[in-house]
């Protein structure tokens, strides 16, 4: 009885806090609002928060929690994930990351004739380059200003192009991308052994199924004039084209010093944030020996340091709050509630896979953001997968990829808005042209998770 009231609470919050979200409101505050109404019905409902040390009252206990969220994640992944935010800001800064994007978009010039081709060979390159560019709405912007114009002088329409570079940053991928480090966080594991011995083989297993559906869904054809965008954007490639090679640099240096590669008798293992900064000291290094003046120097220095403040304010605030929201659903009954239902479905494991999976990817599309929901959901899942008697991987993985793959279906997402005022189409439009190829892509992924494993 109280287990069916909690969930029921949690279902209206839920449902709210949906809303809310749609609206465009502060997904922060939001999450947190939610966590902590939860945690206070929870509370009156005999549960009380989990501390390490409590105050003595459960309504200090709320914002005792919080701190505690704070301090924790802050500490931890908070400061991986802002060091990331600061080297690829100096990235920016000093043009590598446009360097990289025109130099490996350079094959889609030389396929003016076959334009099919070249617009579906956007979607691996781009991926390839997502794994050194973390920040989709950064990638996305680099692209529609290198990449777009090519697109439409060999025949696509805008939507069509714009659609194509967003499904470019559909898989969350790499040692780089925070939900791979909070992913890695969860199961015990680094961000390398995650990447290379699951990430990348469940998502390099249905790349190639979803680029054939994205092709036939686009309707791609010769002589299907783009037209022109709304407004113009900065030629990619002024900078030396060897910076190309810098935001590849922590990708080397995380494969090149990890367990894989190093001896065991004696290894060198450099974690994700040390090999950040190791790449930014060569990068400030190579700016100035190809010319650069103090003054750059000391402004992308700058640069790097309002990126990990950027970061801080939404990337590690957004997983506090997060954190809360996920409290509160636990707190009520969502896990229990959860595993009677793939009980009552009479598939236990895969039952609880599909709605888990389903959850985040259409919490990502109203959220707009594969950060918010992840981080909310994913701390379930290990609990979950024990309960269950599987590996938290087998849960996990999926879910972590179908947080990036709704933010590609979402209207309010950062990088589709952004591409799609650039290129002078609606988002929404954008938004409904991705959604049938990553919807399929998604029911693919389980299949192909389920026959893995």
């Amino acid at each position: 009885m109280m287990l069916g009231f909690g969930l029921a609470f949690a279902a209206v919050v839920v449902a709210f806090a949906g809303r809310a979200l749609i609206k465009g409101r502060q997904p922060q505050w939001v999450l947190l609002l939610a966590g902590l109404v939860m945690l206070a019905m929870a509370g009156l409902l005999g549960s009380s928060v989990s501390l390490d040390e409590s105050t003595g009252w459960k309504g200090f206990d709320l914002f005792a929690l919080v701190v505690e969220s704070l301090r924790s994640k802050a500490g931890g992944i908070g400061v991986m994930i802002m060091v990331i935010a600061g080297f690829v800001a100096y990235m920016e800064h000093m043009g590598a990351t446009e360097s990289l994007v025109s130099l490996a978009m350079r094959p889609i010039e030389v396929l003016k004739r076959t334009p099919n081709l070249a617009a579906v060979l956007v979607l691996p390159l781009g991926q390839l380059l997502s794994l050194c560019v973390p920040s989709a709405a950064g990638l996305g912007l680099l692209m529609i200003a290198s990449v777009h114009p090519i697109l439409l002088r060999i025949g696509l329409a805008p939507v069509a192009s714009v659609s194509i570079i967003t499904l470019c940053t559909c898989f969350d991928m790499g040692p780089a991308s925070a939900n791979t480090a909070r992913a890695a966080e969860l199961l015990g594991m680094d961000n390398v052994t995650y990447f290379l011995e699951h990430q990348l083989l469940l998502a390099g297993s249905f790349t190639l199924i979803i680029m054939a559906i994205v092709y036939v869904q686009l309707r791609l054809r010769p002589g299907a004039m783009g037209g022109t965008t709304r407004k113009e954007t900065k030629a990619a490639g002024d900078a030396p084209m060897h910076y190309a090679l810098l935001p590849i640099l922590p990708l080397i240096l995380l494969i090149a010093f990890s367990e894989f590669v190093q001896p065991k008798s004696h290894p060198i293992v450099l974690d994700t944030s040390s090999a950040m900064l190791i790449s930014l000291a060569v990068a400030v290094g190579v700016h100035a020996a190809s010319g650069a003046t103090v003054k750059t120097i000391e402004a992308g220095v700058k640069a790097c340091w309002l990126g990990m403040g950027r970061a801080f304010s939404g990337i590690v605030t957004l997983i506090v709050a997060a954190d809360i929201f996920a409290q509160g659903l636990i707190q009520l009954g969502l896990v229990e509630g959860l595993l009677e239902l793939g009980d009552g479905l009479g598939s236990g494991a895969m039952a609880i896979l599909f709605i888990f999976v389903a959850l985040i990817f259409l919490g990502s599309i109203l959220m707009g953001s594969g950060n918010a929901t992840f981080f909310a959901f994913g701390p379930l899942v290990p609990g979950i997968a024990n309960s269950l008697g599987i590996p938290g991987i087998r849960m996990l993985l999926p879910m972590q990829l179908a947080s990036s793959m709704g933010r590609a279906a979402s209207p309010i997402a950062g990088v589709v808005i952004a591409t799609a005022e650039i290129a002078g189409v609606e988002p929404i439009a954008v938004a409904r042209r991705n959604a049938v190829p990553m919807g399929v892509a998604v029911i693919i992924m389980i299949i192909v998770e389920t026959a893995w494993r």
